[in-house]
Formats: C-alpha cells, structure tokens, sequence
C-alpha cells in the first residue's frame, strides 16, 4: 500500500506514521509513506525521528492548499502516486479559531478540497477524511450516533463540519471512496503543549499552575491516540466507502476531575488550579457513540485510561528536550 499522510509531523498524524511504519496497525502495511506537512508552529519533524531511517518513508514540507505540489504528489488522471490518502493535516486549537477564524476556513475547508479534487483526478482508491466529534457540538445527555446533526459551535468546529460535508459530497457526486472519522479528545506523546493535558503537565513540571476554564464542570471522552490510530486503520482498510465512523476511548472526565488526576500523579496540591474565564462558546460536554465501528470494524480502546495517562506524564518528564522548545514557540 502506497500511503500518502497529510499533516504527518504533528501529534496524531505522526502517531499514525510511527504506528505504520513499525507495523502496529491492523493490516496498514505500507510499501511507501509519503508525509506531507507545512510545519506550522504545531508540527515538527522531530516527531518522526524514531522512523526517519526507514527507507519508506519520504518527508516533503508543503502546504495542502498548494493545488500544483499536492496533484503533483497524488499523481495525474489514471496514474495515481499513491493508493490512499489519510488526511489529518488541519488548524485545530480552539482558543486560536476565535481569534484567526479565516485561517482555518481556508486550510480546513479550502485545503481539503484541494485534496479531495487531486485524488478524485488520478483516481486514488481510498481517502480517509480525519474529523472530530466537535463538529456536533454538545451533547447534555446520551451520546452521538454518526447520523446525529451538526452542530459546530467554534470557528475550529464549523470549519471541519464544512470539510466533512465537502469530503461527503466528494462520495455523492463522483463516487470518490471516502471515509469520515470522528474522535473524541486525544492524548500521548508528542502532543504539542498547547492542548489541555501537555499544557497542564508541562506547567506543572516548570512549578507553574493550571488555568482552569470556568467551574471545570466541562466533559470530555478521553482517546489514546495509538487506539485513535488502530481505529483509523480500520477504516483505512475496511470501512465502507461514503460511511462516517466515530471513534472513542470510554472515559469521560469532568476537566475538574482530569485535574484532579494529574496533580495526584505529579504530587501537586489543589492551590496550583487557577480558575480563568471560560473559553467562549465552549461546549458542556462530548461524547460519541462507537457503537459503528466495534460492530462493522471490531475496534475496542485497548489503552487502560489511568495507566495511558500515567505514561503520557512520565513521557513529558522525560522528554523536556522535545517540549521545551516548543512551549517557548507559543509564548511568543
């Protein structure tokens, strides 16, 4: 299999990339990796470094927006460069949507289609669209079938329920053998220290404090992210085209609760939580239904939350080499 991954240098994408070219994933075995990643301030090629020796693994630094490189990589009418396309290259922090929402419509929505109109002209056999479960909004009670309507409620949401719509209606109208995935909150290594678990660990490890949205009364289902790459990999190899298919890890947390866990593993007492202003718009509570894909795929979350968590915080204790820089990165 001949793969191409978008936005292969950041947390999850190069998760994926690891996981293949190390022969993790359920049948992905690929005869050639093609990363492809503008290396915004949240990617680096540093997260790939475990597998930068194996010779299948090609790196280009671009953007996916960039028409001319990506039919250029995809390959012409007839003639397809690579067999399937994973596509998780995406602006993706909340906080940031709020302030520089048309970067995000443009790389999410724009970039995606530009993508899309590449593998639909040299007719790749599978495109794997990486979505979230923050494109239905929230949820009181219960939890999201893949059929549930969308109801983004941030610039970051809305412009990937529009990239999923896109990437549906590139199924609808021309046939391309599309698959959406939806997951919940990712955690694990190499996640840039921006998002909630490696910002609050990292601070913690620096003496610093946690800034605590609101009461911290917000939920999220919390997903390892090699279990968020076996589920992709099903979907890769086995989800039906045209098919939505949500992806979860079974452990919600009140993000008062998801504190309370790290300042017992890093031996933090409660006068280091400092509560802020909630986020606007920020959304009660996710929670997504994978009912889908343990039936049709047999994916089941294999990483035990307390342990996955437990080894995040040693990795970013161990590892202040990888973080540091890139924590001074978004200070600036």
């Amino acid at each position: 299999m001949r793969l191409l991954v978008t936005g292969g240098a950041g947390f999850i994408g190069s998760a994926f990339v690891r996981n293949a070219l190390q022969g993790r994933l359920p049948d992905v075995e690929p005869s050639s990796l093609l990363v492809l990643d503008a290396l915004t301030y949240a990617g680096t090629e540093t997260n790939l470094t475990s597998v930068a020796g194996d010779p299948r693994l090609t790196f280009v630094e671009g953007d996916i927006r960039d028409g001319r490189l990506v039919r250029e990589l995809v390959g012409v009418a007839g003639a397809p460069e690579v067999d399937a396309i994973v596509h998780f290259a995406a602006e993706s922090h909340v906080d940031r949507s709020l302030s520089a929402a048309e970067e995000f419509v443009s790389t999410n929505v724009g970039g995606t289609t530009t993508l899309l109109q590449a593998a639909l002209e040299a007719g790749v056999a599978k495109f794997v669209h990486i979505s979230t479960d923050e494109v239905y909004g929230t949820i009181a009670q219960g939890s999201w079938r893949e059929d549930h309507i969308l109801e983004p409620n941030s610039p970051y949401s809305a412009s990937k329920a529009s990239s999923d719509l896109v990437a549906r209606s590139f199924f609808r109208t021309h046939g391309l053998p599309v698959c959406i995935t939806r997951c919940s909150n990712n955690y694990g290594p190499h996640q840039f220290p921006e998002k909630a678990i490696p910002r609050f660990v990292t601070n913690l490890l620096d003496g610093g404090t946690i800034p605590l949205y609101g009461d911290g009364r917000n939920v999220r289902d919390w997903l390892h992210v090699d279990d968020h790459c076996r589920g992709i990999a099903l979907v890769l190899t086995r989800g039906r085209a045209g098919e939505i298919y949500n992806i979860g890890g079974g452990t919600e947390l009140s993000n008062r609760q998801l504190v309370d866990r790290l300042l017992e593993i890093l031996g933090a007492d409660e006068s280091v939580v400092v509560p802020v202003a909630d986020r606007l718009g920020h959304d009660l509570r996710y929670s997504v239904d994978i009912t889908k894909i343990a039936d049709e795929l047999g994916y089941a979350p294999q990483v035990d939350f307390a342990e996955g968590l437990a080894a995040t915080v040693q990795w970013y204790r161990d590892n202040r080499h990888w973080w540091e820089p890139l924590k001074a990165r978004v200070a600036q």
